[in-house]
């Protein structure tokens, strides 16, 4: 089964805020964001389209396609108390051990990566199980690296390595039982 990963669409928040599961608008560039990934995504077909309930992946699944499956396990990291303050005044005695341990560390009320992760892989084992040959998925860096972890067998802290921007499509081909929980 192929799998295509679409990262949503420039969110509209200032630089320098943390943002994972709040619901942040598109910004005024999503008409030409669009057309590139439609103009990207015409060499695939896929079978159907699952997206993140969040608006900001929402909007674009809907200029995908009209069939769509919200799923919550597509969502970004819960950043908990951290959602929507800037990055430089979350105190640094909470962000310090998680930046050097963010795969085993949850922000105050939100989850760890190794819980996304939990999240994703649980999505990824339910659609190999369905008769798909490509399914598309509009979601965030978060879920996407956690996936390409997954299938390439990579620890959860070398995901970052897997650069995203906005807008961008990752495919590839899941094999039945081709990864390991």
């Amino acid at each position: 089964m192929e799998i295509i990963l679409v990262r949503h669409t420039t969110p509209a928040i200032a630089k320098g805020v943390c943002y994972g599961q709040a619901d942040i608008d598109v910004t005024n560039t999503f008409e030409e964001e669009v057309q590139e990934i439609l103009t990207n995504l015409k060499s695939f077909n896929f079978d159907a389209i699952y997206s993140s309930p969040l608006q900001r992946c929402k909007k674009l699944a809907e200029q995908i396609g009209d069939r769509i499956i919200y799923d919550k396990r597509l969502m970004e990291l819960n950043f908990g108390d951290w959602e929507l303050k800037n990055w430089n005044e979350i105190p640094e005695e909470e962000l310090n051990p998680w930046m050097e341990n963010f795969v085993e560390l949850a922000p105050p009320n939100g989850e760890s990566y190794i819980d996304l992760h939990k999240r994703t892989t649980s999505f990824l084992e339910e659609i190999s199980s369905k008769n798909y040959k490509s399914v598309l998925l509009v979601t965030h860096a978060g879920a996407i690296r956690s996936m390409w972890s997954q299938i390439n067998k990579n620890p959860l802290t070398k995901s970052f390595d897997l650069k995203l921007t906005y807008g961008e499509i990752v495919s590839f081909n899941l094999q039945e039982n081709n990864y390991e929980q």
